[in-house]
């Protein structure tokens, strides 16, 4: 007999979804229009944009870990009888799969002789749906583990994740093309061109499904002020040890030997990433009700993501505007562009729901 309980709506994992999805769409928006000239730390804006682009996708992921876990570990269930299993794996069939479709080399399908290499490196390039696909797979093998070595998840996802960020200076330094054929050698290092490769993104993902695993087991908690305040400290805490690292780092390194993802940046992206957290849960405390719309972004952050990819950057079967206005735009008209892209994102997920609503109310009408 199941004894899971229906998860509750947890209204600040909404606002961080719908805001993590909403600051990817406009990162790539204003990334593919700004012209290059543009781009110089001489200017106020596009260093406060630059500084915040760099936290979009810790954001997106942890949240996504965030959400997975919570959902799979709300039902108190034995592994394999648990649903969202499945779900989940499905889910990370469909992340890769549609992550490898919007880079498909050819409109043919099956028709390879034309395909360039540069296109089939385009095509083996590791981006954020794989990643959060394999990400989400590693929280359920993770998961089994756990039960199966009736060992804390918060030990195991610790673990998981210290081993994706720890170890991430060591593999980006092996030529995996060496080893491994390219469509493998892609998840391993950035240098065949993969913006997300499990090193150290994963750890994202699993320090999400730390957070994840405490809502589960603490239904309540984010209904307390006390819950933001620690998730504060925590965050601020870990924001104190990555100036702890770069100190020593910059004492004993002098820098020189530190690539972009260093255990500071890593450190540094998660603190703020949990501080982010605690203020939207304060502010989930003094909402009364949150917008439908927030609800629904955040429902559909998969489908707001492949279509303003395609939008932006096209596919095999549909051009991308890249194609005509790729770096020509100036830092406002690439904001104004940034607000549209937003707008039609919502309208979308706005039209969505409501296709939704007259099928059900279609369906019932019949009955």
């Amino acid at each position: 007999m199941s004894t899971s309980i229906s998860p509750k709506r947890v209204v600040f994992i909404d606002l961080m979804r719908a805001f993590a999805v909403l600051m990817m769409v406009q990162g790539h928006t204003i990334d593919t229009f700004l012209a290059d000239k543009y781009r110089t730390y001489d200017s106020i804006l596009y260093n406060i944009w630059f500084t915040v682009r760099g936290f979009t996708a810790p954001i997106f992921m942890f949240s996504s870990g965030t959400v997975f876990t919570y959902l799979l570990r709300s039902y108190k269930v034995p592994f394999f009888e648990n649903p969202r299993v499945y779900k989940g794996i499905r889910r990370f069939l469909t992340l890769v799969l549609i992550g490898y479709m919007l880079r498909y080399p050819t409109y043919t399908f099956f028709d390879f002789s034309l395909v360039t290499k540069e296109q089939w490196l385009t095509f083996f390039v590791v981006d954020a749906l794989h990643l959060i696909g394999f990400g989400l797979l590693f929280i359920l093998i993770l998961s089994y583990l756990a039960e199966k070595l009736k060992v804390s998840d918060y030990i195991i996802f610790s673990i998981g994740a210290l081993f994706f960020f720890l170890i991430f200076n060591i593999t980006e330094q092996v030529n995996w093309l060496n080893y491994l054929p390219l469509p493998f050698a892609a998840y391993f290092f950035h240098k065949t061109g993969s913006l997300f490769p499990l090193f150290p993104w994963t750890g994202y993902v699993i320090s999400g499904a730390i957070l994840g695993s405490y809502l589960a087991n603490n239904p309540d908690v984010f209904t307390k002020k006390s819950f933001s305040k620690n998730l504060f400290l925590a965050g601020f805490t870990v924001l104190v040890c990555s100036w702890i690292i770069e100190l020593i780092e910059y004492l004993f390194f002098s820098n020189k030997t530190l690539v972009t993802d260093n255990l500071y940046v890593i450190t540094l992206r998660i603190g703020w990433v949990l501080i982010l957290n605690s203020l939207m849960s304060y502010l989930a405390l003094k909402l009364k009700s949150i917008p439908e719309i927030i609800k629904w972004i955040g429902r559909h952050t998969l489908v707001v993501y492949a279509i303003h990819v395609i939008i932006l950057y096209g596919t095999a079967w549909v051009p991308g505007l890249n194609l005509i206005f790729a770096k020509t735009m100036n830092l406002w008209m690439s904001i104004v562009s940034a607000i549209v892209m937003i707008f039609l994102m919502v309208l979308l997920v706005i039209g969505i729901e409501k296709f939704k609503n007259y099928k059900k109310n279609k369906a019932v009408f019949e009955t």
